[in-house]
């Protein structure tokens, strides 16, 4: 009995797949999803780089999607808290499964217009941007509220999962296949997602919803200008990602740093997400941490120490430690970070503010990308990672010393 509450606090709690069925359901086919959403993501860099041979080439691949998120983003929020979010998830995933079919096309017909890819890539962004700020607002729908930090912390795994495996899987399928073979497995893997979706009841949002249009969205963002503490951590993620990222670098640094080629670059992909589970399944303790603002503050110190030292080493089995590092930290972060919002967000705003939320966490990485390649042109590969982790340490002590209030944030005492 004395050693059973502690791992029992240290581990996942199941509980909201047992009274949920439907929340176990869109787990289960998010997490096939998001594999071979994650086997596209690194397959369509890899081909970019095969294509073109220019960091910066690859670079721009994150740079494309960058508008259509941002605009879909914010008025896909918008959208979410308009109509019903079952019916516009249904839709958007279906237009995905069939943007990965072009891909599939291309590859097949051994096509090399790398303008293709980056089309997809955008009409992908938007489509994502429409799409998660209704499928973050099913959780709190589908479980009561004290399940909801069990919820989050199992869909951590889910994703992180699928974060892991696909890189792993679009590393050798691109190596042993072909691309062809990785947007294939990707479009097929859509029917997961549809499947789940399709089990849930509808999705209306509370109160019948407002009509969506430029109103609702300064509606929503004028909210998040009164709450300091919920803005602040959109701008010290914002800070990890566009500085901290190196995904960008992985398929160089593979040539020219670490040797393997694809496998290698799949392996640095697929660390961060690793590192991000094996922190989610032992984040039981994450419901004992109140003092959230310091903890985000921490994890994103962690990231970039991490960063600098992944930019240092030469050893490829050292950097894939300090990548999940990185991932852990990262998903420290997001925990608390999501759980601010939680507390922050009425029903009604949470449409929009999920819309806020995805163009940080997507858009972030997407600048880093693009900042990494141009770092790399600049100064090179690993100077590029090394500077970025060095700017992320430097700039969030900058933002907690201009606004000391956010370390102070207690979840006791919610003032946001």
């Amino acid at each position: 009995m004395t050693t059973a509450g502690p791992r029992r606090r240290l581990t996942l709690d199941l509980t909201p797949t047992r009274v949920s069925p439907a929340f176990r359901n869109l787990l289960i086919g998010d997490a096939v999803s998001v594999v071979g959403t994650q086997v596209t993501a690194v397959a369509v860099p890899l081909q970019v780089y095969e294509q073109t041979g220019s960091a910066a080439a690859v670079g721009l691949v994150g740079i494309v999607g960058l508008v259509p998120l941002i605009v879909f983003g914010l008025y896909g929020g918008a959208v979410a808290d308009a109509v019903d979010r079952r019916r516009l998830v249904l839709v958007t995933t279906s237009c995905q499964a069939v943007l990965s079919a072009i891909l599939l096309a291309q590859a097949v017909a051994g096509l090399h217009w790398t303008w293709l890819l980056y089309l997809v890539v955008a009409v992908q962004a938007a489509l994502f941007a429409l799409d998660s700020p209704a499928r973050q607002a099913f959780v709190p729908r589908l479980l009561p509220p004290e399940l909801l930090p069990a919820g989050n912390a199992l869909r951590q795994v889910e994703f992180n999962v699928g974060m892991a495996a696909g890189p792993l899987l679009a590393g050798v399928l691109v190596a042993a296949f072909g691309f062809g073979t990785a947007y294939g497995l990707d479009a097929v893997s859509f029917g997961a997602s549809l499947w789940a979706v399709a089990s849930l009841p509808s999705m209306s949002p509370a109160g019948g919803g407002r009509p969506a249009g430029l109103a609702s969205v300064i509606e929503g963002l004028s909210f998040l200008r009164t709450r300091q503490v919920l803005l602040l951590t959109f701008v010290v993620d914002i800070i990890a990602m566009v500085f901290g990222m190196p995904r960008t670098l992985f398929a160089p640094l593979a040539d020219h740093v670490f040797g393997g080629g694809e496998p290698a670059a799949g392996a640095m992909y697929a660390a961060i997400p690793a590192g991000a589970l094996l922190g989610a399944l032992f984040g039981g303790w994450f419901g004992r941490i109140h003092k959230q603002g310091v903890a985000v503050v921490a994890a994103i110190v962690a990231w970039g120490a991490c960063i600098i030292g992944f930019g240092l080493t030469s050893s490829l089995w050292l950097a894939l430690l300090l990548l999940a590092g990185a991932g852990a930290a990262d998903m420290v972060s997001a925990v608390f970070r999501v759980a601010i919002l939680q507390t922050a967000a009425p029903d009604e705003m949470r449409g929009r503010l999920g819309g806020v939320f995805i163009v940080v966490v997507a858009g972030g990485p997407r600048l880093g990308d693009g900042r990494a390649g141009g770092f790399a042109s600049w100064f090179g590969l690993q100077e590029a990672v090394v500077i970025g982790g060095v700017l992320v340490i430097a700039l969030t002590m900058l933002v907690v010393l201009a606004v000391p209030r956010f370390l102070s944030y207690d979840s006791r005492d919610p003032h946001v």
